[in-house]
């Protein structure tokens, strides 16, 4: 039972954390998207290309925001495994960048690091939760309480 209430907070606490992290891309795009593109040296130079940064980073990372703060509080396997899905194939989107067009600098190389890692804790919560559930299934059946 200690086990379940550490994962389950654990669960909701990690989907809270990367929901935040978006959150704060996501405000920083829609308020300022040169700042975001700022952090990989890159000017934007046009109002389409502002529009583009606001919609993809801005308008996306709410989406993603609200997203994983309903599954937090509906579904937390769902969550994990959205989450799963989102670090992993940003990850895997660096990794490919890495193979094509050679070696990332610091900040890729970081957010690879980052994003592996976070890959790896949502995995591990969606197998643990799901788990702890399958046995607590059981044991209901089991002793019908």
């Amino acid at each position: 039972m200690q086990t379940q209430k550490f994962t389950t907070m654990a669960a909701k606490s990690f989907i809270g954390l990367s929901a935040i992290s978006l959150l704060a891309v996501s405000g920083m795009a829609f308020f300022s998207p040169q700042a975001v593109m700022d952090l990989v040296a890159v000017q934007l130079p046009n109002t389409d290309a502002f529009s583009s940064i606001r919609g993809v980073y801005g308008g996306v990372g709410l989406t993603l925001f609200i997203s994983l703060i309903y599954l937090m509080r509906t579904n937390l396997p769902n969550g994990l495994a959205f989450l799963s899905l989102l670090w992993g194939f940003y990850a895997l989107s660096r990794l490919i960048t890495v193979f094509t067009e050679g070696p990332l600098g610091n900040f890729g190389k970081q957010w690879l690091c980052i994003e592996s890692v976070f890959f790896i804790i949502a995995i591990s919560l969606f197998t643990s939760l799901k788990k702890s559930n399958q046995s607590k299934t059981i044991a209901y059946y089991a002793t019908g309480k």
